[in-house]
């Protein structure tokens, strides 16, 4: 077959400068325990109450089957990409493509949404801002340009300030929890009675049905441990791929869940009043400043913004990645420009732009509910991928080929496959069935038909894009690394 002008010129670009604690990091960085029990424990006290916390012990043990899947493919394709990557080399570029796109829109919104979240919960409360939409637009859109300019500068850069923001975050936790636990035992400010309470949700009719509050508890495992397959994305920049990115993937999120179970247990043992914390709009700072005072609900504040803005970076570069792997591949659109890499950085700029203006764009065209909608709508796009990750591994488990010293499930491969498509199952059920979900699930319609219409361009004008599969020097390269 005739394969695209791009694979003439097809030859490993990009520096791997990434060790396998960086590796590592860029996986716990986008999960950010602290940072997603931060912004979602209200949600959890609100639907479910604080009994809900205990629905994360759930969500971890799903998602950790989705990672040792997903790390499965990540010890035998180490690519930019990932996904998308796997899913046109196993199965056929049009199914990967559209991996990459759902990739690439959920990628792109999470960035808009951690750095709004960084801008509007962590920095104006540090700052001593009053809460203004405005400002907090203006805030995020600052944060992405300095970001955009750090992702571009160095991916060696990016590794040491997303290790230093992961080291940061551990910090935190590890401080608070200690902090926290001993101001309980010697003042008896604490009630164990929290961890089976349902709170203000005691009275809810509807607690225990479909798209009720207990369901919503679960929110907050299912967008907190996500975005483990990062490193996956920027595989092409790890020193020996084959074995740190599924070692990354893996320990990321079981790190993950076993700090936030801790974090959890101790902050819902802490809470002096269910009812005045539930009602305060951040859960978290409240609890800190009723227990430790001011100071530490500042020091709290400080942490989680460079903690954030750590997570916001690995959100950016692995979009980025994601955009030059389909762009080098002729699948995405202006990729003539997009697939580039600056000579001396080694880092796709343009794509790297392109994640900053789409951004902007959000933050100035989208009125307030509109872009909440649209940020609610990016929850469901993980457990879409995950799912069809999953499905991709049962359909080609068998052709995989094995590398040595890689990872491998062995004989549990298929067990643990099936388990996790049935826990993605779950996900999804909870996630579209509440009686708001209908605009989300709207929403990720949009997006896949937009794409489609991308698609069709190139289906009638480019069909040749969608047959071939440029890239073997890559492959042989990456396969000699890891074999290093």
């Amino acid at each position: 077959m005739a394969q695209p002008a791009a694979a003439e010129n097809y030859e490993p670009e990009l520096r791997r400068s990434l060790g396998s604690f960086q590796v590592f990091a860029i996986s716990f960085a986008f999960i950010s325990v602290a940072v997603g029990i931060f912004a979602t424990y209200d949600e959890v006290l609100q639907e479910a109450g604080p009994v809900g916390i205990w629905l994360w012990i759930l969500a971890a043990i799903g998602q950790t089957l989705v990672a040792l899947v997903v790390a499965q493919f990540a010890a035998r394709i180490a690519l930019s990409g990932s996904s998308y990557q796997w899913a046109s080399r196993l199965a056929n570029p049009r199914v990967g493509w559209l991996f990459g796109w759902l990739s690439f829109w959920y990628l792109a919104i999470a960035v808009v949404a951690m750095d709004n979240a960084l801008a509007s919960q962590a920095l104006m409360p540090l700052l001593n801002m009053p809460e203004d939409e405005q400002v907090a637009r203006l805030l995020t859109v600052a944060i992405l340009v300095v970001q955009a300019v750090l992702v571009i500068a160095s991916t060696r850069l990016l590794g040491l300030i997303t290790a230093g923001a992961v080291g940061v975050e551990l910090a935190i936790v590890v401080v608070l929890v200690l902090a926290l636990a001993l101001v309980m035992v010697f003042t008896g400010s604490c009630d164990v009675e929290n961890l089976t309470s349902r709170g203000v949700t005691a009275d809810s009719p509807n607690y225990f049905a479909i798209g009720g509050g207990l369901m919503a508890g679960m929110i907050m495992g299912l967008t907190t441990l996500v975005g483990f397959d990062s490193a996956a994305n920027l595989a092409e920049e790890a020193k020996d791929p084959y074995r740190s990115v599924p070692r990354a993937i893996v320990s990321s999120v079981v790190a993950a869940a076993v700090l936030g179970l801790i974090f959890l247990i101790v902050l819902t043992i802490a809470i002096p009043d269910v009812e005045h914390v539930t009602d305060s709009g951040s859960p978290v700072a409240t609890i800190i400043r009723d227990q430790l005072g001011p100071v530490m609900e500042r020091v709290l504040l400080a942490g989680m913004v460079f903690a954030m803005f750590g997570a916001g970076m690995v959100v950016m570069a692995a979009c980025s990645r994601q955009v030059f792997a389909m762009a080098r591949d002729e699948r995405f659109p202006a990729h003539r420009l997009l697939r580039r890499v600056n000579p001396r950085t080694k880092t796709p700029i343009p794509a790297t732009i392109l994640i900053l203006l789409v951004g902007v764009v959000l933050m100035v065209a989208l009125p307030g509910a509109a872009l909440i909608e649209l940020i609610v709508a990016s929850t469901i796009l993980p457990a879409l991928i995950y799912g069809a990750i999953v499905v991709l591994y049962l359909v080609v488990r068998k052709r995989l080929e094995r590398r040595e010293g890689g990872f491998s499930l062995g004989r549990f491969e298929l067990p643990v496959a099936v388990a996790a498509l049935i826990w993605v199952a779950i996900a999804l059920f909870v996630l579209v069935t509440p009686a708001g979900a209908l605009v989300s699930v709207v929403i990720d319609l949009v997006l896949i038909l937009a794409g489609g219409v991308y698609f069709a361009k190139m289906w009638f004008f480019n069909r040749e894009v969608l047959d071939t599969e440029p890239g073997d020097a890559v492959v042989e390269a990456s396969a000699a690394v890891g074999t290093e």
